[in-house]
């Protein structure tokens, strides 16, 4: 998997088409680790999601893509930030560009079996404290950060970085 290229610039995302993405913080009940997913495209450690499929919700598109690459069952907890900058976009090497409008939720597992996939051939549960030492771009820890605060309603940031 080539990863796509992170293209920034005063209102870049004009030159891409809109694409809604869905991730999630997942803690583990019993041990209140994180699960986070090694990427196959990049090689760092983010959290895990992709993209929404036309015909499904939100919540459902996010429990499909943390099933399809970790096999954990999930239960979303709640809506905890969305991302959005105009001034970014990825291009992906077939042509595609667009500009991804990110919803992250809490959640928790509640059942399925740890395995890898093609998009994640390495995935676990890590105390917070592990993951300050992960390979993992900024987005993905504003994410876990985002998720784990006690705030009453989901953040809202209109520029973000993917370093």
């Amino acid at each position: 998997m080539i990863p796509a290229t992170i293209i920034q610039g005063e209102r870049v995302a004009k030159r891409g088409r809109l694409a809604i993405g869905c991730s999630a913080t997942v803690v583990d009940p019993a041990t209140q680790k994180i699960l986070l997913i090694r990427r196959a495209d990049t090689g760092r450690w983010a959290v895990p999601g992709g993209y929404m499929e036309p015909g499904e919700s939100v919540i459902e598109a996010c429990v499909r893509e943390v099933w399809e690459e970790t096999g954990i069952q999930i239960r979303v907890k709640r809506l905890a930030a969305v991302y959005t900058n105009p001034h970014l976009v990825a291009e992906y090497p077939d042509g595609n560009c667009v500009q991804v409008v990110f919803l992250h939720f809490a959640a928790e597992s509640i059942g399925g079996d740890l395995c890898t996939s093609e998009e994640s051939p390495e995935v676990g549960y890590f105390s917070y404290a592990e993951i300050v030492g992960l390979d993992m771009n900024g987005l993905s820890r504003q994410r876990i950060d985002d998720a784990l605060a006690a705030q009453k309603a989901a953040v809202i940031r209109d520029t973000y970085t993917v370093t």
